[in-house]
């Protein structure tokens, strides 16, 4: 008998998202932002204070609204934070010792991502505004007004003139740019820094408050390229300096903590999107750029894919008290880890336990460090780690949920392909797993390509084998995790050798696991994992149902209707439409479509821009008009990240809907 119940679709609203650690500057005590949803189906992100000796929690906000964000100012005094308790994000400002969150800003389209000046007397941040925007006259709209001015918009034509018109996390783009400001706190003051048609980013402030660390594309063709360039601007003198030159993009810029060098991430496009990210440090002296990472092949960052992370955190990097060391995680054979760098390069293991850490923090008083961890049976807490290795737990609030509902661990796979390439998967056995008895298995698919599945949380696995299925997930050829010469190996060659991989995988699992019924195989996947779904199905009548998620289909239109079609598709293929259409449809699932013989439900959000739900759309006829075996299950107002962020009923219809279709054919 099982002591806990099986997972059910509506246990999601039950997980509790903890993100964004942040030590105080004394280095007593962290915050960090909870992530929940409430009743009335909508997120709310509270802030959170603990105190590390007594390890009590202490929520800072009440506010049934989107907190996040919270940076202490560096004396400790007060607390800048991010909210959407007004209608936009807004900044807010808090004192320590009690009191009250007093509002910063009422910028029309909002006020993000606060940094502290290093003397506590200034607060950096982002805000959209319009060319002629003045930053002194600045009103939120009510939230009356916010609507007519969406109806009245509804009414206008949209006027586009540039390639970036769109993008899936914020739809269609309006005309502003993300413009960095300066507020001083003694007398509220603005003082906006940057000006002009590109979008600035904040990186960092230099130790003596005297320099701004940023990124934008300034060349004249910015709405051509992907190019991220960083720039030093001196506040005093108003000289800008650009530290690199146009050929790459750059971000997670830091300055030392003595203020002679800048670590940041970035790759040059060596392998277009497969490049893996690398660790660069600058001279702020000599100007002069050398990369860390040149001979580690690995992944910097965290490329982990999971259905419940909600909230940035940091993965680096982040410099120790003495400039000399630098933190960041890495994304490694299914999993993530901390590991530290030298400024000559030589790298160490931080910590490493097969698991995912999707943040961190870095206590210069004690060298120690907040970890958070999530693992495929815990959905997420955070962790000290001590200079001995040891973990001490932190946070603990997903205890209700995983005292009550029983998760399955992974088994892990190691897949000899046929070309001597080794693929790393994993199976999850059912809920209430009786030995001898043949299990029905869904083949999930990650999306990406250039990503990796791994020792995280998952809800949707951990619910098809609630609901007594055998789930098997691979990484193939193109994942992150495995180096450079992997995660190149899919580009020009989508449904070749990541096809036989993922194949290869369901043989191996076959043959190792007697309980895997062979006549009742499924296949699902999501963006490209939608795509390996859609080929897979018209090149193969093995599996008796398929549910494909925001998927491509067409990559002849693909090219023109995607958000990143426009590079995407050369990147990823070799070619554009114009160079060569013939080649693009030879490895479109649709010129398949006649082929396909199983039974395939095809889930997509309306307002997905990554993979338009045109995608989906001319699938559906296809197969309806050929009288195949197929529905169409459309989500209204649900981008691409429906899936992990989207609204949380509509997060539990696409899940009820899978589960229906499963259990309908399998």
């Amino acid at each position: 008998m099982h002591d806990k119940r099986a997972l059910q679709t509506e246990d999601i609203l039950q997980l509790n998202v903890v993100s964004d650690p942040q030590f105080t500057p004394d280095g007593q005590a962290f915050t960090y932002t909870l992530t929940t949803i409430h009743e009335q189906n909508e997120y709310e992100s509270q802030l959170m204070y603990q105190n590390l000796k007594e390890k009590q929690t202490t929520p800072w906000t009440f506010h049934s609204s989107k907190n996040s964000k919270l940076r202490l100012s560096p004396d400790g005094k007060r607390a800048v934070f991010q909210s959407t308790r007004s209608g936009r994000p807004q900044l807010w400002l808090l004192h320590t010792d009690g009191g009250e969150a007093k509002q910063l800003t009422t910028f029309r389209y909002g006020a993000m991502d606060p940094m502290w000046s290093k003397d506590s007397q200034h607060i950096f941040f982002t805000a959209p505004l319009e060319h002629d925007d003045d930053i002194h006259n600045q009103t939120e709209p009510s939230k009356e007004e916010e609507k007519k001015e969406k109806e009245a918009k509804k009414k206008q034509p949209f006027m586009i003139n540039r390639l970036k018109y769109k993008s899936d996390a914020r739809g269609f783009h309006d005309d502003t740019r993300s413009q960095i400001i300066r507020l001083t706190i003694d007398n509220s003051s603005l003082l906006q820094i940057t000006d002009g048609d590109a979008d600035y980013r904040l990186q960092d402030i230099s130790p003596d408050s005297t320099t701004l660390l940023y990124t934008a594309n300034l060349n004249d063709h910015a709405d051509y390229e992907l190019n991220n360039d960083l720039y030093c601007f001196q506040m005093f003198t108003k000289e800008t300096t650009k530290l690199t030159d146009g050929k790459g993009i750059y971000h997670n810029a830091r300055f030392s903590p003595d203020g002679s060098k800048i670590a940041c991430f970035g790759h040059e496009f060596a392998y277009k999107g497969a490049s893996l990210t690398e660790l660069y440090l600058f001279d702020i002296k000599t100007k002069e750029k050398s990369c860390l990472s040149s001979d580690w092949d690995i992944e910097i960052g965290d490329a982990m894919i999971g259905d419940t992370r909600l909230g940035e955190s940091e993965i680096g990097p982040v410099w120790n008290e003495d400039s000399s060391k630098i933190f960041f995680i890495v994304t490694n054979q299914g999993a993530t880890e901390l590991h530290a760098a030298s400024i000559y390069g030589k790298k160490e293991e931080i910590y490493k336990d097969n698991n995912h850490i999707f943040g961190f923090a870095y206590n210069k008083h004690c060298q120690c460090f907040i970890l958070g961890i999530s693992s495929p049976t815990n959905p997420g807490e955070f962790y000290l780690l001590h200079d001995n290795g040891s973990l001490e737990a932190l946070t603990d609030h997903n205890c209700a949920f995983l005292k009550e509902i029983a998760l399955q661990e992974p088994e892990e796979l190691s897949i000899q392909t046929e070309d001597n390439w080794q693929v790393q998967g994993w199976v999850l056995r059912p809920y209430a797993f009786i030995e001898g008895k043949k299990y029905p298995t869904i083949l999930e698919i990650h999306g990406g390509p250039h990503a990796m599945y791994g020792q995280a949380f998952f809800f949707e696995m951990q619910l098809l084998a609630a609901k007594g299925y055998v789930v098997l997930y691979t990484n193939p050829r193109g994942s992150h995790g495995y180096g450079q010469s992997f995660v190149n190996a899919c580009r020009g060659d989508y449904g070749g050798g990541d096809y036989r991989d993922v194949m290869t995988a369901v043989d191996d699992a076959i043959e190792k696991f007697s309980f895997i019924d062979t006549e009742r195989l499924g296949v699902t996947g999501g963006s490209y994992g939608g795509f390996m779904t859609n080929w897979i199905v018209g090149h193969t009548n093995r599996f008796k149902a398929a549910v494909t998620q925001r998927s491509i289909s067409n990559w002849l239109s693909f090219y023109g209707v995607s958000d990143i079609g426009f590079f995407f598709t050369e990147w990823e293929h070799g070619v554009n439409l114009l160079d060569d259409p013939t080649k693009l449809w030879e490895f479109s699932p649709l010129k398949y479509a006649a082929n396909i013989e199983t039974p395939l439900l095809i889930l997509h959000g309306e307002l997905d821009y990554r993979c338009p739900i045109e995608q989906g759309e001319q699938l559906f006829i296809t197969l309806k008009h050929l009288k195949k075996e197929v529905e169409f299950i459309r989500f209204p107002n649900a981008n691409h990240e429906l899936s992990r962020s989207g609204d949380p009923n509509m997060r539990m219809e696409r899940l009820q809907h899978m589960l229906r279709w499963f259990d309908t054919y399998l």
